[in-house]
């Protein structure tokens, strides 16, 4: 076998949160990413039978999906990973729901989940996010200091608007985000400004931040096929979210289509892999 590269589609921004329309039902949401030929789907591990539900439908179907959790304490991660030893997942997603103000503090936290997901089997990477332990990037960076071979999922839309780089990005901050992206297993896919975590992918004022964004995840790509096993397995993960991330007009309608969106970042993802694997 070969690695292998993975799109999955979120299934939180598969949320439409419109005033004057339904949402659609879950099965009508799943069978659309089936159908777009998405290989899974990101599932929140939060409720046992949602979570039964979806990844009934994508074993089904062949497809794979990542499990999503919150912890806020150590103990916090023993029902999801009991859930994820149970129904499975490619690993486990974790978004620390802590906020500790000192290095120190987080320390227990990273070590009682790195404890529990070696007990369990199970691949867990945390991811950077806002509001949560890893929020900001210095921060972060003070993380992987503590721990070196700490498992990242990148969702770099955080660091660019949270940092608010100066355009155009200089070469200090692109070490910055490359750190980052050396200890990444897993990347969350949308395109932000140094303003907004959240811009439309083909307007043409925002090229500038699509090249960005597609540079930062071809450098990630390349460091993760230099630290994978053989037959390892990378997933990229569209998550073009809904309103407020989703920017919307006087009317409150959203000013591009994020589900075509998504459908375009999928293809322009496997497009960036098959070159690099050509050169390879």
């Amino acid at each position: 076998m070969a690695q292998r590269l993975r799109v999955l589609q979120s299934l939180w921004a598969m949320e439409r949160r419109l005033a004057d329309e339904p949402e659609w039902p879950l099965r009508t949401q799943l069978a659309m990413i089936r159908d777009a030929g998405y290989d899974g789907v990101g599932v929140r591990f939060v409720d046992p039978a949602f979570a039964t539900d979806v990844t009934s439908f994508l074993r089904s179907h062949g497809m794979i999906w990542q499990a999503q959790c919150y912890p806020r304490t150590v103990d916090d991660l023993k029902p999801m990973l009991e859930l994820v030893t149970r129904l499975g997942a490619d690993h486990v997603n974790l978004q620390p729901d802590a906020r500790p103000q000192t290095i120190a503090a987080c320390i227990p936290l990273l070590e009682g989940w790195r404890r529990l997901a070696d007990q369990a089997g199970v691949a867990v990477h945390v991811e950077t996010h806002r509001d949560r332990m890893t929020t900001d990037l210095f921060f972060t960076l003070q993380l992987l200091d503590c721990f070196p071979d700490l498992r990242l999922t990148a969702d770099l839309s955080h660091y660019l608007v949270g940092r608010e780089f100066a355009w155009p990005v200089d070469d200090v901050n692109h070490a910055l985000i490359h750190r980052i992206l050396d200890n990444t297993w897993g990347l969350h896919g949308r395109i932000a400004s140094r303003e907004q975590v959240q811009i439309s992918l083909d307007f043409p004022q925002h090229q500038g931040w699509v090249k960005l964004f597609m540079g930062w995840w071809e450098y990630g790509i390349r460091s993760w096929k230099k630290r994978a096993g053989p037959d390892a397995t990378l997933t990229f993960l569209c998550e073009f979210g809904p309103p407020p991330y989703a920017i919307t007009g006087r009317d409150g309608k959203e000013l591009s289509d994020r589900w075509k969106e998504a459908l375009i970042m999928k293809d322009m993802i496997r497009a960036l892999w098959d070159r690099i694997d050509e050169e390879s």
